[in-house]
């Protein structure tokens, strides 16, 4: 039998054509009247909707504030096939997330995390249900309450010290520190002995540091990626940025860091000297849970592990990184940070947890450096400008743990970050123990740089 392969072509066209041009009109159709239902938007193209208004933009943000100009505090954008709804006000955000909560807690899943099945176990992108609660409320009570913190105030005040200990031996040498990367492994050493009281890398600059922190940092990059799948879903398969497969292999690599931390602690577990000090941590606690009858699979395991070092080590890392981005772009307001650390601190070289809650200063200068993904000039004067003062006298009561809606980079409602309470004490007590320790001031090839940038880098949201 032989195939004529023209015309097997000629036949393929005639039969595709006509159901993509069906499709096409019937999309269109479907699009106008779904339009009537939806809050008002750009009318969006055949197809693409608005995505051209979106590719290639560095700061999505921006332009979607542009756009909010001209649309409304609550707009709709047709993304592919795909529509969002876009909320950038304070009361929008509020009705939202306060009034309609239970209506909006479920979360569109990115095309980047469907693999090794991690969308169907872990906490940032379970559905609200059960098994959400439950994994949720473990965190909450062996790690984010304020018994399980202060407990923990030890761990908190050797990596801080350690730190600081390695900057010493910077400013010793004259060599420059790379605050984002000394940071992030303070962070990583915080959350690993949270988990598994260990620590996860034993140097800042040891090459594991390094691996470890590119593997969380390819993450981040291709998850924040702008997908083509995320808005043509029918495009899944065909996987045609790759996104989703570097995604697996980076997932695969911490899967399996952590399958062997498990390994390790069960068979100190059933051995016959346990060692009892390691029940107090995480791991302990959720091995014990499921003793006693709670269903936590090893998968659940590793995949909450997983949630937990990605977003404890980058955001808050991140974050001090900002921070002292903006300090040094903004001398007098490191200077004040600093006066106000020896009102506080006298001739006490170690700040403590309890010094937070007296430097109302340095509490203004995070919520400003946090502010700074929030520029509606509608309920901000210069939203552009850094100024921690906007944060003092009346409005020293304005936070960022979801109550004010001008100030929610850690969200609200039930999908609040559960990490917050961490948060707070780490980012707070490591950036006063750096201001207070050292002089900071920058090399003259980096000055011109971070003067331009500076505030451009705002653009993650720092939320664990």
């Amino acid at each position: 039998m032989e195939i004529n392969l023209e015309e097997m072509d000629s036949f393929v066209v005639a039969l595709v054509f006509p159901i993509l041009v069906l499709w096409i009109l019937w999309r269109l159709l479907n699009t106008g009247l779904q339009r009537e239902k939806l809050p008002p938007g750009p009318v969006p193209m055949p197809l693409i909707g608005s995505l051209f208004k979106l590719a290639g933009d560095d700061h999505p943000h921006r332009t979607l504030a542009g756009l909010a100009v001209t649309y409304g505090p609550l707009m709709s954008l047709r993304l592919g096939q795909v529509t969002a709804v876009v909320v950038s006000s304070a009361t929008a955000a509020k009705e939202v997330l306060q009034k309609h909560d239970q209506s909006f807690a479920g979360r569109a899943v990115v095309d980047a995390i469907r693999c090794q099945g991690h969308e169907h176990a872990s906490v940032v992108w379970l559905p609200p249900d059960q098994r959400w609660r439950r994994l949720r409320s473990l965190c909450n009570t062996f790690i984010f309450s304020s018994q399980r913190l202060d407990a923990s105030q030890g761990v908190r005040r050797r990596k801080v010290a350690e730190l600081l200990a390695h900057v010493d031996g910077c400013a010793a040498l004259g060599k420059g520190v790379d605050v984002g990367k000394v940071a992030f492994t303070t962070f990583l050493n915080l959350i690993s002995n949270t988990i598994f009281s260990v620590d996860m890398v034993y140097d800042v600059d040891s090459k594991t540091a390094g691996e470890f922190k590119a593997l969380v940092d390819e993450i981040m990059e291709e998850v924040g990626k702008p997908n083509v799948v995320d808005a043509f879903p029918i495009l899944r398969r065909i996987n045609p940025q790759g996104i989703r497969r570097k995604v697996t292999s980076s997932f695969a690599k911490l899967h399996e860091i952590f399958e062997k931390k498990i390994e390790e602690r069960e068979a100190s577990r059933s051995s016959s000297t346990p060692d009892y000090r390691q029940r107090n941590d995480f791991l302990g606690a959720l091995l014990d849970q499921r003793e006693n009858g709670v269903e936590l699979s090893r998968f659940e395991l590793k995949t909450l592990f997983l949630d937990l070092f990605i977003a404890g080590s980058d955001t808050n890392s991140v974050t001090i990184e900002w921070v002292m981005t903006e300090l040094l772009r903004n001398p007098e307001s490191m200077a004040q940070a600093r006066t106000e650390l020896e009102e506080v601190m006298g001739e006490r070289k170690e700040v403590e947890e309890s010094d937070i809650a007296q430097l109302p200063y340095l509490q203004a200068i995070v919520k400003e450096t946090l502010r700074l993904i929030a520029r509606d000039d509608e309920l901000w004067e210069n939203p552009e400008l850094f100024n921690p003062k906007r944060f003092l006298g009346t409005s020293s009561n304005v936070d960022y743990r979801g109550r004010h809606f001008e100030l929610i980079p850690f969200g609200a409602g039930r999908r609040r970050c559960p990490g917050l309470p961490l948060a707070y004490r780490m980012v707070h007590l490591m950036l006063a123990s750096l201001l207070h320790s050292f002089i900071w001031s920058l090399p003259e090839a980096d000055r011109e740089l971070i003067w331009e940038k500076g505030s451009e880098c705002h653009s993650r949201s720092p939320s664990l």
